[in-house]
């Protein structure tokens, strides 16, 4: 019955089909919310969740880019996927940002993750659930939305998940569907089905027959969401799936827990004249491993100081390791390990204040403040980005994290071995613009609370 009303609305309304948005022709502007500010944490709490996330994430970037995509992955229960799953091993499924949408006919509020650094859309699914963790929101019911329907073995899409067709399609099925599975750096995973269904963004923009991940066997968790929304380079993803060649955010202070960052989408999406342009950087691995944005990295300065760090530092090599991507869901830079050993001592020489420990707060450097005075009287140097055609000048406050209470300031980057990413402190009060079509990344410095 539900395959019969869809094929009903497809006759009556071309795919994907828009409804009437809130300004036509603007495009569509969603409000992401910070995961700890619905948390409601703050101070030392907050920059040690922020750091610890960092270093998850970055080890599930980097475990998705030297994982085989086609390599089975056992689950934590120490079993492979499901009969007829794909298993992908992808990114750590940390939160930084949520953004609020809802999905089916009558609509479903849902809470998701909103990731640069992956494809797949998911969320739970009552199908009935065999494992769900806990979440904010009523599971999502295929069989009370009248727009649903599952994707075929024979479509594009299920065609687009890392592993052979043969092992993401039941032939022995009545009417074989497309199942996936995919398990993140953090332990968690999410198995079902792909399907498709009416998703509704901001203000009343409803798209018709987005395809998404039916999740009926989870583990782990995505802090306080509901599943995951991928705005990745593959064509699973939100971006590629509405055709929209260009998106934008601007990320709001990391120590603001009331304000929402904007996200805009298509037409809406815009900077001024003014803008700094740096180009992705194609993925050697190939499109199965191309969701991640990378960006050329030549060098950085400290104050007046170019670094000495080798530029085959930040280089992507023919396997697809090392580079540097720009990420929503790392909080904390982190830099290859050459690098930021290079750059802590710069910053610690031109800072010239006693070491203070910051092993509470999960960072490497951190200066202590001069007596009588808190953390916010640490200098410290002017750091510059250079990318490929532009420079990214970041303020004091995309560089340094405090805790009053112990009286102390932090570098707000973090080490790592094998890739270097660019997270979203380091963005924060910048309006950043990826423009998928012409294939670069704008910036420029802004009051994102304001846009």
């Amino acid at each position: 019955m539900a395959s019969k009303r869809w094929l009903l609305l497809c006759l009556l309304f071309p795919l994907p089909f828009f409804a009437v948005p809130s300004k036509p022709g603007r495009g569509i502007r969603l409000e992401l919310t910070h995961v700890d500010a619905r948390g409601l944490l703050a101070g030392a709490d907050r920059v040690r969740r922020a750091a610890e996330r960092s270093h998850r994430r970055v080890n599930g970037l980097l475990a998705a880019v030297t994982a085989p995509s086609s390599s089975p992955t056992l689950r934590s229960d120490g079993s492979g996927a499901g009969a007829g799953a794909a298993a992908a091993s992808v990114h750590a499924s940390t939160a930084t940002y949520l953004v609020d949408l809802a999905i089916g006919t009558p609509q479903l509020p849902l809470t998701a993750v909103l990731d640069t650094g992956s494809d797949l859309i998911w969320t739970q699914c009552d199908a009935p659930c065999r494992r769900c963790f806990p979440q904010p929101t009523p599971l999502y019911a295929p069989a009370r939305s009248a727009t649903y329907a599952n994707v075929s073995c024979g479509s594009k899409l299920c065609e687009a998940l890392p592993s052979p067709r043969s092992s993401r399609c039941s032939a022995s099925a009545p009417e074989p569907g497309c199942a996936y599975y995919f398990s993140y750096g953090d332990g968690s995973s999410t198995d079902g089905v792909l399907a498709t269904d009416a998703f509704t963004f901001g203000s009343g923009a409803t798209v018709n027959g987005v395809t998404f991940g039916c999740g009926t066997d989870n583990l782990g968790g995505t802090d306080n969401s509901s599943g995951l929304v991928g705005m990745g380079r593959g064509p699973l993803s939100l971006v590629s799936q509405l055709g929209v060649t260009r998106f934008s955010y601007c990320f709001t202070p990391f120590n603001d827990t009331t304000t929402s960052s904007p996200l805009f989408l298509g037409a809406s999406a815009s900077l001024s004249p003014a803008a700094k342009s740096t180009p992705f950087v194609p993925n050697p691995a190939g499109p199965r491993r191309g969701s991640y944005y990378y960006l050329s990295l030549e060098a950085i300065t400290v104050g007046d100081t170019l670094l000495p760090i080798d530029p085959a530092v930040f280089r992507l090599t023919a396997s697809g390791r090392g580079g540097i991507i720009i990420d929503s869901g790392t909080t904390f830079t982190a830099l290859e390990e050459r690098a930021f050993v290079v750059l802590a001592r710069a910053v610690a020489a031109r800072v010239a204040l006693p070491l203070a420990s910051g092993a509470h707060l999960g960072l490497g450097l951190c200066f202590a403040a001069p007596d009588g005075r808190g953390p916010e009287a640490v200098d410290v140097p002017r750091l510059v980005l250079h990318f490929d055609g532009a420079d990214m000048q970041l303020p004091r406050a995309s560089v340094v994290v405090e805790d009053r209470v112990t009286g102390v300031a932090c570098l707000g980057m973090v080490s790592a071995r094998g890739m270097s990413v660019l997270g979203s402190m380091q963005q924060q009060n910048m309006h950043v613009l990826y423009d998928i079509e012409s294939g670069v990344l704008s910036f420029e410095p802004a009051n994102c609370g304001q846009l």
